[in-house]
């Protein structure tokens, strides 16, 4: 084919049209538009603002913290959560829309860190919350959180969620 002649019929509809189920497009949709509720009750919080910083750059990937949980669907749990913090943890996670999802980051949020065997403190966000990644470290490096939204994303692609419904 020469520079300046249409594309013989049904060579260019094969490079420029995708078929695909709804139910995929959707998925897309949510795992390309994540926005997690700016949630951080402890020093893992630091690595989480410095992931959304412009060294990491997750606007890249479709993640837009957000102040309100009514605007977000993903809650970060960024450190040690005590057991004054749970019905307020649980309260913002109640409020978020729908489907919600859950990234437990910290050795802290994942199963209490140096702190479990405190009478105060939580071992492990799963206990009240439906887990879908976790991010090891104390503290996690930021881009330790980008891998978890990556594998979350890939996650919410497959349709492999514990916060899904239906």
């Amino acid at each position: 084919m020469e520079i300046g002649q249409p594309p013989p019929q049904g060579e260019g509809v094969a490079r420029n049209v995708r078929f695909t189920t709804l139910d995929n497009l959707v998925k897309w949709a949510r795992s390309s538009s994540l926005w997690p509720l700016t949630f951080g009750p402890a020093c893992c919080a630091i690595e989480m603002m410095g992931a959304s910083m412009a060294k990491s750059d997750l606007d890249r990937l479709g993640v837009f913290f957000r102040p309100s949980p009514r605007q977000a669907d993903v809650m970060i749990v960024a450190g040690t959560i005590t057991q004054k913090m749970v019905p307020v943890m649980k309260r913002l996670y109640e409020q978020m829309a729908e489907p919600k999802y859950v990234i437990a980051m910290g050795s802290c949020a994942i199963g209490g860190g140096p702190f479990a065997e405190s009478y105060s403190v939580l071992r492990g966000v799963d206990e009240v919350l439906p887990v879908d990644v976790y991010v090891p470290g104390c503290p996690p490096r930021p881009e330790g959180l980008i891998y978890g939204i990556m594998k979350l994303q890939e996650a919410i692609r497959r349709g492999e969620t514990r916060g899904e419904k239906g």
